[in-house]
């Protein structure tokens, strides 16, 4: 059982069916824990031979109703949030150089269904001295994240990225950060779809110094590349990707720098 589902089971058992009964556009926990995850990979730092540093202080902003909604479980959601994140740093041999934390923040500017996700390096008393040299451990930028029904985080430069041209997530783009994107419906998938015509895991998206990959992973309808359906096959920019109900063209650089 992976962490996130350990997660989710916990959490089940915490607050039985109040989360359960949440509208699908509204921010679900699970869907918090996936995007500590990611940030814990993604701001992975290698400080010295065998060890690799993460943040350990997450900050989870909130919309006027998501936070209405989620707030009255502020502490035991959040404990169960860290002890999620310490389980995903413990597999993946992650150090942190302070206690972990996790807390909720209102934000009235976000929309249901978007949170936005700060991660800091804050050292703890309780932890020898380490070199942080060319660290930014006072704060990093924020990654907003959306729900699949509502929006995506928008890619830094030079990162390939998936334009949706059709769909529910129509006219926004996701940033392919690792070497592998799984796309699907599952609260896991690097690129997760609100469409009941998408498996849960259905495909993925192989980026190497050789080019990128696409393969079906025996979803149900199966992955069409330029309206051919594929099982593996390469990607090159402008080429598109219909999953389930879903339309996705691969795109390499900054946005504004891909012909067509």
């Amino acid at each position: 059982m992976g962490v996130l589902q350990r997660f989710e089971r916990r959490l089940a058992g915490m607050v039985e069916g109040v989360f359960a009964r949440a509208f699908k556009s509204e921010v679900q926990p699970v869907e918090v824990a996936a995007a500590l995850q990611r940030e814990l990979d993604d701001q992975a730092a290698v400080v010295g031979r065998d060890r690799t540093l993460v943040p350990n202080h997450f900050t989870a902003d909130l919309g006027d109703h998501d936070y209405d909604r989620l707030s009255p479980y502020e502490k035991p959601l959040t404990s169960e949030l860290a002890a999620m994140v310490r389980e995903h740093a413990d597999e993946q041999r992650y150090a942190f150089v302070g206690g972990v934390e996790v807390e909720l923040r209102h934000e009235p500017s976000l929309e249901t269904g978007v949170f936005r996700i700060h991660s800091e390096v804050i050292a703890g008393a309780e932890v020898a001295p380490l070199d942080l040299s060319g660290l930014a451990a006072t704060g990093r930028e924020p990654r907003v994240v959306h729900t699949a029904a509502t929006g995506h985080a928008a890619p830094a430069d030079g990162y390939a990225r998936l334009v949706v041209r059709e769909g529910k997530n129509a006219s926004y783009e996701i940033e392919l950060r690792h070497a592998v994107t799984v796309i699907g419906r599952a609260a896991d998938a690097g690129v997760r779809l609100a469409d009941q015509a998408v498996s849960r895991r259905h495909a993925e998206i192989r980026i190497s110094n050789d080019g990128a990959i696409v393969s079906d992973l025996q979803s149900t309808n199966g992955t069409l590349l330029n309206g051919a359906r594929i099982t593996t096959a390469a990607l090159v920019d402008g080429d598109e990707l219909r999953i389930g109900e879903t339309v996705l063209v691969y795109r390499i650089g900054s946005p504004g720098t891909s012909q067509g």
